[in-house]
């Protein structure tokens, strides 16, 4: 039996991304972005409570982290795309202009880190245990955030003739392809890449005694080693550093620093759990 044969001859992308209700507008990816986000905290949540946390910290956080996630995404995309508004047709005040797209992963990641440290010393609390607890929630919310690029119709793969190959609509089509042209899903292979790492370190998480940080430091390997295969393959426009995406070498610079970063928190062994503070009440007779 040719297995091929019960597969779908590709897959239909979304006929749009925007609804509106009156003027305004309902963008699939924004409510994909926004939907993720309320998953992973509550995870989170979840998590961080187990480790013997306070849950109700993480929504304080989450007030911090998310807000520098965003900025930093945007950042990324342009610090690594200043053509389009600093180039000679470019629109410098087009950066404030989110809404309309261009946000990037990677620069999520480093703002949110940064905003989630602000929250946590001024709770006086230890990073290490959040972290371990938001880890894999971070790629069950970035496997379904992935899916605003199908509705976008954007950062796929080259053209291919496998049977899950992507439909575009000639509007969305790069220039050089022909009409009907099939196309890699990269957002569907970074969504199954990304489950399945979130299903492996949840897994692991209940098998092995991690120390304090290595979890988060084995997102950042796992993540980034995903994305680097993936990016090699997406068509879009993109900075080129001998020969290879600005992306993917970011992702390789990444796994080196989540190999390393493992190896440093084991040695550290510091709890990956929260510690209750001691009692400094003295006793009265």
């Amino acid at each position: 039996m040719n297995v091929f044969a019960v597969l779908p001859v590709s897959i239909p992308s979304p006929p749009q991304g925007v609804w509106y209700l009156g003027p305004i507008p309902l963008r699939a990816y924004g409510i994909l972005i926004a939907t993720a986000m309320v998953i992973a905290v509550l995870l989170t949540k979840k998590r961080y409570e187990e480790r013997g946390g306070d849950g109700e910290l993480v929504y304080d956080v989450a007030l911090w982290a998310i807000p520098f996630g965003i900025v930093g995404a945007r950042l990324y995309h342009v610090i690594t795309s200043p053509h389009q508004y600093f180039g000679p047709n470019g629109q410098w005040l087009e950066i404030f202009r989110i809404w309309e797209g261009g946000i990037a992963i990677m620069g999520a990641i480093i703002g949110g880190v940064i905003g989630g440290w602000i929250a946590l010393r001024r709770a006086n609390q230890s990073l290490a245990p959040f972290a371990d607890s938001v880890a894999p929630t971070l790629l069950i919310a970035q496997a379904l955030g992935r899916f605003g690029n199908w509705f976008n119709q954007e950062l796929f793969g080259g053209p291919t003739t496998l049977p899950w190959g992507l439909e575009i609509d000639d509007r969305h089509l790069p220039a050089g392809f022909a009409s009907g042209t099939l196309f890699h899903p990269t957002f569907l292979y970074e969504s199954i890449w990304n489950l399945s790492m979130a299903f492996l370190m949840i897994r692991l998480d209940k098998k092995v005694k991690f120390k304090g940080g290595q979890l988060m430091f084995l997102y950042m390997a796992l993540y980034a080693v995903g994305r680097f295969w993936i990016e090699n393959i997406r068509i879009d426009p993109a900075k080129l550093i001998l020969g290879m995406r600005l992306n993917a070498w970011s992702a390789l610079a990444i796994i080196v620093i989540g190999i390393v970063g493992f190896v440093i928190a084991g040695k550290r062994g510091a709890s990956t759990r929260v510690e209750a503070p001691e009692s400094t009440e003295e006793n009265v007779e």
